[in-house]
């Protein structure tokens, strides 16, 4: 389960719907409460995906790293990531879940014809099989 203020959503619906027709991407950062992670700040990130930046995105290690350490001496660490599906629903890919992680928080924005029109939160199961789909909790 993931908890949000109302403006951290609507800051990642207005990401996704500026980077519309391609991919934005982001992390998110806050703490974890038994099983709840809390989000403190949205982060967005630019998406250096060339080949393919309207169905793909990518977050660069440098700027992992960036992240990491911002956050290194505080409560608050990387809880999950953000990203947007241009004119499809926001539910995992394929791509998704060969490159997630389990624990995170994966939401994803479907933006259809420049509007966004679902939000939704996931979680990689620890087996990789499949992702479960999460509650949001909007604040």
């Amino acid at each position: 389960m993931i908890q949000l203020k109302r403006e951290d959503l609507e800051q990642m619906k207005n990401i996704a719907e500026e980077a519309y027709p391609y991919e934005c991407c982001g992390v998110l950062v806050g703490t974890e409460n038994s099983g709840m992670k809390i989000v403190a700040k949205v982060i967005p990130a630019e998406n250096h995906r060339t080949d393919s930046p309207e169905n793909r995105y990518l977050i660069t290690a440098d700027f992992m790293r960036q992240i990491e350490h911002r956050f290194r001496n505080t409560k608050s660490s990387i809880v999950g990531f953000f990203h947007s599906h241009p004119d499809v629903p926001a539910r995992p890919s394929a791509y998704d879940q060969e490159h997630a992680w389990p624990w995170y928080a994966y939401v994803i924005v479907s933006v259809q014809q420049g509007r966004a029109v679902e939000v939704y939160n996931w979680k990689l199961k620890n087996d990789r099989s499949e992702f479960d789909a999460e509650r949001i909790d909007v604040l």
